[in-house]
């Protein structure tokens, strides 16, 4: 699996292009903005994109999703519990900013355990509310795209629509902390880290060891 990160939209959120170049398939992960520029380096290296993939339903993650839809046809994947949040201006935030981020319903609505396939990668779908109701993570091998969930040094906001900071905690110990050390994290916003670093260094996580 390859990968590239662009920082794209207001809030500058991560958003990853995942390939494989030997199959000449690509999902992106949270278009939240700037949907030419992401589209452009996909055509760049003359990829097909499969799946438009959303960690969770917040604007500043989706809002490009409608774009890359009609230039592609790639299917739009988002947790079942976020799946609204496309269509609704005051759950993804958008109207906060006064605007309205309306996108194309969802193709595929996600669940824990789901596994998303391309070309021979295969992105395992962890569910880990607490940000949002929907918020999930993508794990494949030793990676893990964590969206707001987990970031390097901090974690996500809770004080959204659909937030819980009992319930974040216990989505980053039951389902992240128990990965390999050398996982690498691919957050939603910011530098990517380790499991293991965020276990020594983030300063959220100290009682969940």
């Amino acid at each position: 699996m390859e990968i590239i990160t662009m920082p794209v939209g207001l809030l500058a959120a991560n958003s990853y292009i995942v390939y494989n170049r030997a199959k000449g398939q690509a999902g992106v992960i949270d278009p939240g903005g700037n949907g030419e520029k992401i589209f452009s380096k996909i055509k760049s290296l003359n990829l097909e994109l499969k799946y438009i993939l959303l960690t969770h339903g917040h604007f500043d993650h989706i809002d490009a999703v409608g774009w890359l839809k009609e230039k592609t046809d790639a299917q739009v994947a988002i947790h079942k519990d976020d799946s609204s949040c496309l269509e609704d201006s005051s759950k993804n935030l958008s109207i906060s900013l006064g605007v309205e981020s309306i996108q194309p319903q969802a193709d595929l609505l996600l669940d824990h355990g789901d596994i998303i396939k391309i070309g021979n990668i295969e992105l395992k779908v962890l569910h880990t509310p607490g940000h949002s109701l929907g918020s999930i993570c993508f794990l494949c091998d030793n990676v893990v795209f964590t969206g707001d969930t987990l970031f390097s040094g901090s974690i996500g906001r809770t004080d959204f629509y659909g937030g819980n900071m009992n319930q974040i905690l216990s989505s980053i110990k039951e389902q992240l902390l128990v990965l390999d050390d050398n996982t690498v994290v691919y957050p939603g916003h910011g530098p990517k880290t380790t499991i293991g670093n965020e276990k020594t260094t983030n300063p959220f996580l100290g009682g969940l060891i």
